[in-house]
């Protein structure tokens, strides 16, 4: 049977670190009602901008913008990955990081030599741990309060590389929040910009109604086509940022109801620990009487 100071040490040491998982739940909640509200608010932005340059796109076709030309070969890919700078998160950043090295492998297959640009650092830190080609890192934005100008600068450079012939591809791995208790890794392509998924029937396309644009499609495109990729490229900050403090929180919750198991059964160890003392002190007591009267 364990020692009573042992074991009420042990109940003290759990009882702090409850009130630190408690804590770390209630920070991440305040965070995520703030996050959730910015990301709730853009996500229809996107989607709308995504399905306005779809339109303009389909009628200027691909000759509009070298942005929207597919490479004949494609030798070198750029993969964005969107990770969280802290953990604590359960498998939030571990699921992104495989994500990343599945896609990043089916790539390789391809023949194409992959590079990465990381924004956080547990993604930063899985790539430099193997040895993995990194082009540009921005440490402490997800999770924290960003504005649009952050994926402007980012999206500039990614799109003044592809015109360059520097990459012929470049991808965005982020985590798409669906509820508090599912986050999911998702693929997006950023560049070359990918033309609207067609439905394969006509029954089953949803109405995209055909824009009036002045002036025409063609010049219009010059001017949104890269704000596309800033607007995709800050939704999936937004979304991968939420996603995070979700994360967190439901980390912390399920720690804070693991260290009230572990109290409960240090306390019940403790008292058993203290009730076999008192009775071998009562049978010390006992024996040392009936000597006497012996």
């Amino acid at each position: 049977m364990a020692k009573l100071k042992e074991v009420k040490l042990k109940i003290t040491a759990v009882k702090k670190t409850k009130q630190i998982t408690k804590a770390m739940n209630m920070v991440a909640a305040s965070k995520l009602r703030g996050c959730q509200t910015r990301m709730e608010g853009f996500r229809p932005y996107a989607t709308k901008f995504a399905e306005v340059l779809g339109s303009l796109s389909e009628r200027a076709g691909e000759e509009a913008s070298p942005l929207l030309v597919p490479r004949e070969e494609v030798k070198k890919v750029l993969i964005v990955v969107c990770t969280s700078d802290r953990g604590l998160c359960g498998g939030f950043n571990t699921n992104l990081v495989e994500k990343a090295r599945v896609f990043a492998k089916e790539k390789a297959g391809q023949g194409a030599e992959v590079s990465y640009v990381n924004f956080g650092k547990k993604g930063r830190d899985w790539c430099r741990k193997r040895g993995l080609s990194i082009v540009n890192e921005y440490v402490g934005i997800v999770g924290a309060k960003f504005d649009f100008s952050i994926a402007m600068v980012s999206g500039q450079r990614l799109i003044g590389a592809f015109l360059e012939g520097e990459y012929d591809e470049v991808y965005v791995i982020y985590s798409k929040f669906v509820s508090m208790a599912r986050q999911t890794p998702l693929v997006k392509q950023l560049l070359p910009i990918p033309p609207v998924e067609k439905a394969e029937s006509v029954e089953d396309a949803p109405y995209l109604p055909e824009h009036i644009c002045e002036p025409s499609p063609a010049e219009l495109l010059s001017e949104m086509l890269p704000k596309n990729v800033y607007v995709q490229l800050y939704n999936a900050l937004l979304e991968t940022s939420t996603s995070e403090h979700a994360a967190r929180m439901a980390a912390m919750d399920n720690a804070t109801k693991a260290c009230n198991d572990m109290i409960g059964s240090l306390t019940l160890a403790y008292n058993k620990a203290r009730q076999s003392t008192i009775t071998a002190e009562l049978m010390d007591i006992v024996g040392g009487a009936e000597a006497l009267k012996g």
